[in-house]
């Protein structure tokens, strides 16, 4: 039997508050429907993400996942207590559901070692896991005009590529390389080698996000009023992060690179007030 509404949504912004590093500070600008909305499209991604990359993830998990996703769409949950939420999420926003099979179909793909051989190929990839977040959480935030959508995909693409630079050596550990093979050549740099070539290619990808940023800049008056606050954080918070990382020099193999609590509370801060 599942459980009920508001212990789903508990759970969700449970999994949000503790597990959404970026995201979660945004939320805070939000109304509490829209919050706990957002929650649970984030629990759902979440979860997506771990069954590519938790020890032992095989297709026939992502298959079940996929099971009782589309249960979950018809109103029929599984035991998993995000499914409630999840459900009443999309019916209150009328997000489409192919959005979460795409997120789905590109979650599988981290099953198997990455390489992209263009930037064609990995911007397919950038927007099955990151485009369709932000084509979701648009219809959270509200729009009217059509031309949001391709905002929103761009958006997703320049967010998508800073995690990419952020996490390029533990993708390499794990058999993952995202920056295309053309790249690479082009540049003849070394993931594990941070010397001229290696920083000349980080800086070539960080300034294509850059670009991705400044195109996408729009999406911010296309969508409701009450909720630009929360785009405008959740923007900032990512370009800060990209600047950080340019700010380091790549300095990206030895450690992790993030921005402190401090920080990005200073972000929502100035957001809440514009």
């Amino acid at each position: 039997m599942p459980i009920p509404l508001n212990e789903s949504y508990a759970f969700c912004r449970r999994i949000a508050r503790t597990r959404a590093h970026n995201f979660y500070y945004s939320f805070i600008l939000l109304s509490r429907d829209q919050k706990n909305a957002m929650c649970a499209i984030y629990a759902f991604m979440r979860f997506c993400d771990d069954l590519s990359d938790e020890q032992g993830a095989n297709l026939s998990a992502i298959a079940e996942w996929q099971r009782q996703l589309d249960a979950a769409l018809e109103g029929r949950y599984a035991d998993h207590p995000l499914w409630p939420a999840f459900h009443d999420a999309i019916q209150r926003y009328a997000i489409p559901r192919e959005y979460f099979h795409q997120m789905i179909e590109g979650v599988s793909s981290d099953l198997e070692p990455h390489t992209f051989e263009t930037f064609h190929q990995l911007y397919r990839y950038c927007y099955q896991v990151a485009s369709v977040v932000g084509l979701t959480t648009i219809h959270i935030f509200g729009f009217d005009s059509p031309e949001a959508l391709p905002l929103a995909e761009k958006c997703g693409i320049a967010f998508q590529l800073t995690n990419i630079l952020r996490d390029v050596r533990e993708d390499a550990d794990n058999g993952r390389v995202y920056l295309p093979s053309e790249d690479l050549e082009h540049f003849g740099a070394d993931l594990r080698k941070h010397n001229g070539n290696f920083v000349r290619l980080m800086s070539f990808e960080a300034a294509r996000a850059r670009d991705y940023y400044q195109q996408s800049q729009p999406l911010i008056d296309l969508i409701h009023k009450r909720s630009r606050p929360s785009l405008w954080a959740l923007i900032q918070i990512y370009r800060k992060l990209l600047e950080r990382i340019e700010r380091s020099n790549f300095d990206v193999l030895d450690r992790r690179i993030s921005l402190p609590a401090w920080e990005k509370l200073s972000i929502v801060a100035r957001a809440a007030v514009r």
